[in-house]
């Protein structure tokens, strides 16, 4: 049965020489080159969660680490699928359109604060880390060990200044580009950072023995027992449950990619779709090494960061610092590409209609990392309002909104609910939903099993 075109998509439609209608996207016609966008792409993935992955496998086993994050690849390439086709349809390429298009304006007011709540948690999770670890390489660069020096370098090294600083000199003029494209060469060096941290982790590999040997008081002393240092295939412990969402949400990067499929040069569902593959496998690729090679140096003791892992055998090794130091790079770099969806939904929803306008464009990227910026200088526990946000947030960009939008858009006369797209659909968003039952549950009981701890103390 042919699909009736009604008078509100034909706005969207053109007509080809053999009289087929074709969507036809209504808004800005991209120049950014296939390579350029997988780069992006796979920036917006590739997180600061890379550093607790061997924590993550040394609590699950290395098959069963393997086989989640296999199905989490797989199920992210199916949510990008969903994006791309409910796009296509109607011809529109912001995720907030799709939600008006799907739901109306709550539609579109849910998807643009979702987007802005969760990039906003991973832009203040970035800057932490700019904030705690930068001070720390720095110390360490210049041999600073005793507090008095370091106190002499108070106003050099005070990571409130310094994510100022950063943000200012290195995050605006950045955030300040036109499009995104503009920022693929970043995020290849970004991405290059990234890459000589999985060499050292490998490197570290053969260099690091078993029984761990640690540097305390500048004395070395055996931390692990022989037995522990054989790895586990397949675990199953209290610390497992925690690791399943930290491996699902490794690879969000939805927010990024209608804007990311904007921008694209010659785009076609097919071709952007092979960017969010390529861009998955190579992510998918960079975990299963680093997890796994982080993983066999420390076993057991592989703490929840891995680079503090290191820290403990030798704090002023330099290859590690050089290595801090690369993903401090990488995590800032990340930043401007975070920032645009937040842009780009805001001005769907207090601008819409309205043409590029370079003050308002400045002033919105302004805004936001001030207000970012605030966060995380004046509120210490924001990791714990961010948990929350995270945990409903991400559940919703990659499963929830991807399959109602796609139950919604798709018109039933070219597939009936009963079909089998559709009902893959539903079940996907119902997955969502489990996964946002299953990461509040566990974040209420860490909190609770932490207020035990701390009335225990008293």
């Amino acid at each position: 049965m042919l699909h009736r075109v009604s008078p509100e998509e034909e706005k969207f439609l053109q007509h080809k020489s053999d009289g087929k209608k074709t969507p036809q996207f209504t808004d800005f016609e991209g120049k950014t080159s296939f390579g350029m966008s997988v780069f992006n792409l796979s920036n917006a993935i590739m997180g600061s969660g890379i550093l607790g992955l061997s924590y993550a496998m040394s609590n699950t086993g290395i098959v069963l680490f393997l086989v989640l994050l296999t199905c989490i690849a797989c199920l992210s390439c199916y949510s990008i699928h969903l994006l791309l086709r409910s796009a296509g349809v109607v011809g529109i390429r912001a995720y907030e359109q799709l939600g008006l298009r799907a739901f109306g304006h709550p539609g579109k007011i849910l998807a643009a604060v979702v987007i802005t709540l969760h990039n906003i948690g991973a832009m203040s999770s970035y800057l932490f880390i700019v904030k705690y670890e930068l001070p720390l390489v720095i110390q360490a660069f210049l041999g600073q060990t005793s507090s008095e020096l370091f106190f002499l370098w108070y106003w050099f090294m005070n990571g409130n200044y310094l994510i100022i600083i950063v943000t200012v000199c290195v995050i605006l003029p950045l955030a300040l580009m036109k499009h995104l494209g503009y920022l693929g060469y970043t995020s290849g060096f970004s991405l290059t950072c990234m890459v000589f941290f999985l060499i050292a982790v490998i490197y570290k590999r053969f260099n690091i023995s078993c029984p761990l040997e640690v540097f305390g008081n500048y004395s070395v002393h055996t931390e692990t027992p022989e037995d522990t240092c054989t790895p586990k295939f397949f675990t199953i412990n209290q610390e497992t449950a925690y690791t399943i969402p930290i491996l699902a949400f490794a690879f969000v990067c939805h927010p990024e990619v209608l804007p990311i499929y904007t921008e694209l040069r010659n785009p076609t569902k097919r071709r952007m779709q092979n960017i969010g593959n390529v861009s998955i496998l190579g992510m998918f690729i960079m975990y299963f090494l680093t997890a796994i090679f982080g993983y066999l140096t420390f076993y057991d003791n592989t703490e929840a960061e891995l680079l503090h892992t290191y820290s403990r055998v030798n704090p002023l090794d330099v290859l590690i610092l050089c290595v801090r130091l690369a993903v401090l790079v990488a995590v800032t770099l990340t930043v401007p590409v975070v920032l645009f969806p937040i842009r780009r939904a805001l001005t769907q929803l207090l601008f819409p209609g309205k043409p590029f306008y370079w003050l308002r464009h400045i002033i919105i990227a302004m805004c936001l990392l001030f207000a970012v910026n605030l966060l995380v200088i004046f509120v210490p526990n924001i990791r714990d309002i961010f948990g929350i946000i995270g945990a409903t947030t991400a559940p919703s960009l990659i499963f929830i909104l991807p399959g109602l939008f796609y139950i919604r858009i798709i018109p039933t006369d070219q597939e009936p609910m009963n079909s089998r797209p559709k009902i893959q659909a539903a079940c996907f968003t119902a997955l969502g939903f489990i996964f946002m039952t299953m990461s509040l549950t566990f974040i209420g009981i860490d909190w609770m099993s932490g207020e035990k701890r701390n009335l225990g103390g008293h």
